[in-house]
């Protein structure tokens, strides 16, 4: 097979993907550094959509999806499509069909850098589609791309293989070595920012860290708080 096509590589394990997939991506983006999160270009179709799973990538020329039906043919169950479209939103690189035929094998969950189409029956399958936006045209079914190489989605690198977790808020990526030591401070953030939450709720809003801030910008003097 062409090189062009790496269909073996090291995918993050089913049970890391079950653990990271009880957080919100902002929750991950935060303890992976505030990193890895693709450009808000990228969003879920419906509010409701989210996935968890390894990412398998494509790389596609703008308005050409003959890539990603071989993708589909050789992606694993649990494997979320993650694809780069270059952005662009002249046409559509996926709809209803290759969607369900996405569901029917297994597939977790679609991420385009480009456009999709068919949204209200994609939204009827609660199949999830995080993209920059959809377009009535149809691709052309032409052009050479590759798979499982390392890309470029909505800004962040992407490596087959990695962490690909999506909700309302958008995408993050998460190197697949990374994940399973971000796991612990991902639960440690949800308890702290719980706890914070109750304090806010009992009358205590004042942020304890803004006083230091400010003066740490020249906001505020040596002494001085709001």
């Amino acid at each position: 097979m062409s090189q062009d096509i790496l269909r073996d590589f090291e995918r993050v394990s089913p049970g890391l993907v079950r653990q990271a997939a009880a957080f919100q991506a902002a929750i991950l983006a935060d303890v992976a550094g505030r990193r890895g999160a693709m450009h808000g270009r990228i969003a879920p179709l419906r509010p409701r959509m989210k996935l968890a799973g390894p990412a398998f990538t494509v790389d596609v020329r703008p308005g050409d999806n003959l890539m990603i039906h071989a993708a589909i043919a050789l992606a694993k169950p649990g494997d979320v499509l993650v694809i780069d479209g270059k952005g662009d939103q002249t046409a559509a690189l996926m709809g209803t069909i290759m969607m369900t035929a996405c569901k029917q094998l297994g597939i977790a969950g679609v991420v385009i850098d480009g456009a999709a189409r068919d949204s209200l029956e994609i939204d009827e399958m609660d199949f999830p589609v995080f993209c920059v936006g959809t377009n009535p045209n149809g691709p052309t079914k032409n052009v050479a791309g590759r798979i499982g190489h390392p890309i470029t989605c909505g800004g962040v690198t992407v490596h087959a293989g990695d962490l690909i977790v999506a909700d309302a808020d958008g995408v993050t990526v998460v190197e697949r070595v990374r994940v399973e030591s971000l796991l612990p401070l991902a639960h440690r953030k949800v308890a702290d920012e719980a706890a914070r939450i109750g304090q806010i709720l009992e009358g205590n809003t004042a942020a304890p860290w803004l006083a230091k801030a400010l003066q740490a910008a020249g906001v505020l003097k040596e002494g001085e708080t709001l």
